[in-house]
């Protein structure tokens, strides 16, 4: 596992996952263009370190280190040809683990380089991460705050990330949205008219980010997350003024603090949903020193029309907690695919109990912490059917759902402000397509026997794959 960003580069060269480019690049609009080329090379596409930035004289960027399965498969250790069920069943696995452990320790090489004096602006490559963005974005940011009425209380110091839009040399405006665990602590802090104290942190282990953007409990620790996931010790470091712990290991740390009261305008930003949201009054950030390692490498990530590599780094993530949340009360639940926008559309793969199950599923899934904002459109199938396979999906779609009797619409229910069919923003409704088959006491489907699976063809399946490898190895 790893420890760093650096160690899961070098991991992912010595398995063919990182491109090294060495080509001079403009900012605009020659970053975005390599992030967006690299994100549509797909489920086997590599991260991309570029060298050589016009203006940024040896600084280096990396992108897309998230931003395919086979990536995602590496960074939990396994082949990189792990299908995706097989990925979410091991994080299934490990979930359980927490609390995982944490350590701390001094000369931490995120603090080989200490700045007071800084122009954010000239020390990072800055880039539009889109075309229309309303100027430049860190969009991979771990941002590390506590609770201000329990700062002493470790599993309520939060690591999220958030869009943070760079706006001079030492501002940053940042949307913390109201069911963003920052929000809860930007609300205390407010509330009493104080700054919040933040620590933003740049090129960290690729399992910290992924628990940075998961949808967990506000007092569960992302820090003891990644280590129960990673099988690790999470090094963790005191930030200079010795109040927020930051991972040892990033790459830059900017310290800093939200203002109480402050706001600016900040967006437009081309969104997860593929789409640009709106200008928007949000919170300022001031940075008061930037510490990095001696040769440091600036991580960003790219956003827009799917699939790019916040769909991956958001996916998995988004599934397992939903999944163990409905699965607690409902364990007929075999699978959850949310892997769409964050979860917008989530597909349950469940038995059923009694007539009309699989529809409670959908409404527990509607009420996860996660999904009362989020999940708006819960597609229901058996619990024989693959949910990440869109084939079988479809195929049950196709042959199950028989009109209102199983497609509710549940108007006037909590929505993602992003979302551009969220009307007006923050409201929306339940879309629930039950594609499971009819169990009594529901009125039956007329007799149709559904053809079942064969198998020994599971052995075969793995023979024709080898030789189709070994066909395609002599081309």
């Amino acid at each position: 596992m790893f420890k760093d960003l650096r160690s899961f580069l070098k991991k992912l060269e010595e398995e063919g996952q990182l491109v090294h480019y060495h080509d001079e690049v403009l900012p605009e609009p020659g970053i975005r263009a390599i992030m967006r080329g690299s994100a549509d090379l797909g489920a086997t596409g590599p991260a991309v370190l570029i060298h050589n930035i016009k203006g940024y004289k040896g600084r280096k960027l990396v992108v897309n280190v998230h931003g395919s399965w086979a990536n995602h498969a590496i960074m939990l250790g396994m082949p990189k040809t792990a299908s995706l069920k097989e990925q979410f069943f091991e994080l299934e696995r490990r979930w359980d683990k927490y609390p995982g452990e944490v350590k701390w320790v001094t000369g931490a090489p995120c603090q080989e380089v200490v700045l007071d004096s800084f122009n954010l602006l000239e020390l990072l490559p800055m880039h539009k991460v889109n075309e229309h963005d309303g100027g430049f974005y860190l969009s991979k940011a771990s941002v590390v705050s506590k609770d201000p009425d329990e700062p002493d209380n470790f599993d309520k110091e939060n690591v999220g990330i958030y869009r943070l839009q760079v706006q001079d040399a030492n501002t940053i405006a940042m949307q913390g949205l109201p069911f963003h665990d920052i929000a809860i602590q930007m609300r205390k802090a407010e509330a009493k008219n104080e700054p919040l104290p933040v620590a933003i942190c740049l090129g960290v282990d690729p399992m910290l980010s992924f628990m940075a953007s998961t949808p967990i409990a506000y007092d569960l620790s992302e820090y003891k997350y990644n280590s129960a996931l990673t099988g690790i010790p999470m090094e963790l470091t005191k930030t200079t003024d010795g109040f927020l712990d930051v991972p040892a290991g990033a790459e830059y740390v900017l310290e800093g603090e939200i203002l109480p009261r402050v706001r600016v305008p900040e967006g437009p930003f081309g969104e997860f949903p593929g789409s640009y949201s709106g200008a928007r009054q949000q919170v300022v950030i001031k940075v008061k020193r930037v510490t990095h390692r001696t040769d440091p490498i600036f991580e960003n990530l790219y956003l827009g029309r799917p699939w790019t590599e916040i769909d991956t780094l958001l996916g998995l993530n988004t599934c397992i907690p939903i999944y163990k949340q409905i699965k607690e009360t409902m364990p007929e639940v075999k699978a959850v695919n949310a892997l769409y926008q964050h979860g917008l559309t989530a597909i349950i793969a469940t038995d059923s109990r009694f007539g009309g199950y699989a529809k409670s599923v959908a409404f527990r899934a509607a009420s996860t912490p996660h999904g009362i904002s989020y999940v708006k459109n819960i597609i229901l199938v058996d619990g024989d059917v693959d949910p990440f396979d869109l084939v079988q999906v479809m195929w049950a779609m196709s042959t199950r759902i028989r009109g209102p009797q199983d497609v509710i619409v549940i108007p006037s229910t909590p929505g993602m402000p992003l979302d551009p069919g969220s009307e007006p923003p923050g409201m929306g409704c339940k879309v629930i397509i039950d594609a499971t088959t009819p169990v009594a006491p529901e009125p039956k489907m007329r007799d149709v026997k559904m053809v079942g699976h064969i198998p020994e063809a599971a052995a075969f399946q793995k023979i024709i794959s080898d030789l189709h490898q070994k066909a395609g190895c002599r081309l």
